[in-house]
């Protein structure tokens, strides 16, 4: 019971509400549902005093017992505890519960927006369903997950709601480009859009000649594992190491090919890296 039933328990308990808590005896609703029309019925007979005390809602209104008290859509928009008091001379309240009405919204989160591919447990979603009242559904739901790539499926799954929340976590794919995220739970649908970007370049190979100014070292077109465009901009590492000592230069990806000029007069050996991933060395001769 939430604090406030309980404080106006304790206030029918103490005589607040005219004097105590044995009034003529009513009935609440076994099951109410928000936005429906519910009713209470009484018996006894004479006029009385009622009170409704819930979420967003204070009421009092002049019954006539051994009837029904309707309660109308209006009062039980908000799902929650509510507390139902009849006073004539004494009080006597009772309290019941009313649950979210069917799911008219989904709200979905994804993260993140952007995600390497080929990355386990790297995508997560988290889905929330809520009555045309903004209340939680905490009624178990069946909410399907579903990430499309150019409308070619990639994983689906479905999941039912644990107090109103159904989430998943799964890998990304291995092709880069859009990703279509979507949520659904009956006709309710929520999509989202996340972005599969290459991952750290793979198989990295470089050549090299001699030109009048040095060293002229260049990549191949430099992919992922999955056969991914690294995207440019991405940094490289060029290494030079010769009879003059060792330096290096960087350079982004630029078109998918990443370029050096280095001054080495002698015999040189070149390496290459981006972040962990090393490539092939060659080696330069002399300059002539």
């Amino acid at each position: 019971m939430s604090r406030l039933l309980q404080l106006c328990a304790v206030l029918c308990a103490t005589g607040s509400f005219a004097g105590l808590c044995s009034a003529q005896d009513f009935h609440v609703p076994d099951s109410a549902v928000a936005g429906e029309e519910a009713s209470i019925s009484t018996t006894g007979s004479g006029k009385a005093i009622f009170y409704l005390l819930g979420p967003g809602v204070s009421r009092k209104t002049d019954i006539t017992l051994g009837g029904e008290v309707q309660l109308a859509p209006q009062d039980l928009r908000n799902a929650g505890d509510y507390l139902a008091i009849v006073c004539l001379g004494t009080c006597h309240s009772e309290s019941f519960y009313v649950s979210a009405s069917k799911p008219a919204d989904l709200t979905f989160l994804v993260h993140p927006s952007r995600v390497p591919v080929a990355l386990a447990d790297a995508v997560s979603g988290v889905a929330f369903p809520f009555d045309q009242y903004r209340n939680l559904v905490l009624a178990t739901e069946n909410v399907n997950f579903r990430l499309t790539a150019k409308d070619v499926p990639l994983w689906s799954r479905s999941v039912r709601t644990q107090n109103g929340v159904a989430w998943f976590r799964t890998g990304s794919g291995k092709s880069a480009g859009p990703v279509q995220v979507t949520a659904s739970l009956d006709d309710l649908k929520t999509p989202r859009a996340m972005q599969q970007v290459a991952s750290d370049p793979c198989n990295l190979r470089i050549t090299g000649q001699r030109t009048p100014k040095g060293i002229l070292v260049q990549t191949e077109p430099v992919h992922d594992c999955a056969g991914n465009v690294v995207p440019d901009g991405t940094m490289v590492t060029f290494t030079a190491t010769g009879s003059a000592g060792m330096g290096t230069v960087d350079a982004p990806i630029k078109q998918g090919v990443a370029r050096a000029q280095m001054e080495a007069p002698g015999p040189t050996t070149i390496s290459v890296a981006s972040g962990v991933v090393m490539g092939n060395e060659i080696r330069v001769g002399a300059q002539p």
